[in-house]
């Protein structure tokens, strides 16, 4: 008896996509099946190129069309990847799928580091990824990128003169840095401050992105209303070391995201400098600045736990030279690539569970339309 593409969408009905409980035919994620001979292919997409149960998947479909169709069958299935957006369509970044704010109750805690690594952790696995230099008074991308002396470019559209950003390592930039001298200070007011944030978001052609990362200054301040009050914003990301200092200060940048008059998800915390490790001792930890507080700050907070950046020579070093340490690969990049796979994650949950709820609050009666007229309470 000859297979039929209905049969095979049958099959991998019983393939339950791990994060959002369903499965993957529903969710329409499997695509193109065809069928020549024994052979059965047909593609999966993806919600993020970094998807990191990428394996687990492939591995699921394939024990589901062996066990339900034929143990003898041979499969073969594509990969592909469509990164999930719920970013309302606005004259403002109208091609970037998710904007992603990485920030810090205080500074020191190695914010930027991060910022310039999952950037060119998503940018390694396929994805279209852009990074902003939020931190106006204090800019460090242009070094961490070894491009300090790159200056962006201008294009006319429609009119309008706006900025091209820098690309380096497959990364698109926008840095006050490029603008000024490194060696000069940038001593604005809040206000010019904030001017600068809005050039770099609207006034820029980012072109088609499916992450674009801002590195927010330290504290909380004009930026971060600036940001929210400008585009949606998809979430945040809170960088803490572990010692009771820094988590204080986290625990009020990740309460600032929170409040109703800011109202932006809190998709995750990271801890950095989570513990040291000697290079002549790889397998060591030293936890000189405490032990899991990050994990404790989101665990008290309810936010997921994006993982930890241990304290190593070798990612100061490669910030300090220009190529960041995802770039080198080995261990230390392995650990960037885990904490972006979880954060790309967590952005294609938090899509997933905002859609659904839109869907519940469409299918509910319209309050105009009856005698008792009722609010939804966001």
């Amino acid at each position: 008896m000859s297979l039929t593409p209905k049969e095979v969408l049958r099959a991998l009905t019983h393939v339950q996509e791990p994060d959002l409980k369903k499965d993957l035919v529903t969710l329409g994620m499997v695509r193109d099946v065809e069928i020549n001979g024994p052979q059965v292919a047909f593609t999966v997409v993806l919600t993020t190129p970094a998807c990191p149960l990428k394996e687990k998947i492939r591995a699921d479909c394939e024990e589901a069309i062996h066990q339900h169709l034929g143990a003898d069958l041979e499969v073969k299935i594509n990969m592909v990847a469509e990164v999930t957006s719920l970013r309302p369509a606005g004259p403002i970044l109208p091609g970037v799928k998710n904007l992603i704010a990485v920030a810090s109750g205080k500074g020191g805690v190695g914010k930027s580091t991060v910022s310039a690594n999952l950037a060119l952790a998503l940018a390694g696995s396929g994805a279209r990824v852009g990074l902003i230099d939020a931190d106006i008074f204090g800019p460090s991308l242009p070094t961490m990128f070894n491009c300090e002396s790159a200056r962006p470019g201008v294009v006319e559209r429609n009119g309008r003169q706006l900025i091209i950003p820098v690309e380096r390592y497959g990364v698109k930039l926008l840095s006050i840095g490029f603008l000024a001298p490194p060696e000069e200070a940038v001593v604005w007011r809040g206000p010019m401050a904030s001017s600068a944030l809005r050039q770099f978001l609207a006034d820029a052609d980012w072109g088609d992105l499916d992450y674009l990362i801002l590195d927010m200054p330290p504290g909380t301040s004009d930026i971060h209303l600036t940001l929210v009050q400008t585009v949606p914003v998809t979430g945040a990301v809170i960088v803490t070391t572990p010692q009771k200092v820094a988590l204080a200060d986290a625990q009020k940048g990740l309460a600032m995201f929170r409040q109703k008059a800011i109202n932006v998800p809190v998709l995750g915390v990271i801890e950095n400098m989570a513990y040291f490790t000697p290079a002549e001792l790889p397998q060591n930890r030293y936890y000189i600045f405490g032990q899991d507080g990050g994990k404790v700050l989101a665990s008290r907070n309810q936010a997921p736990f994006l993982g930890e950046i241990p304290l190593v020579q070798s990612i100061r070093e490669s910030g300090d030279q220009g190529e960041p340490a995802v770039l080198r690969g080995g261990p230390v990049a392995e650990a960037f690539v885990e904490v972006a796979q979880k954060l790309a994650q967590a952005v294609a949950l938090r899509n997933a569970q905002r859609e659904e709820q839109m869907a519940a609050a469409a299918a509910l009666p319209n309050p105009s339309a009856g005698h008792q007229a009722f609010k939804f309470v966001k």
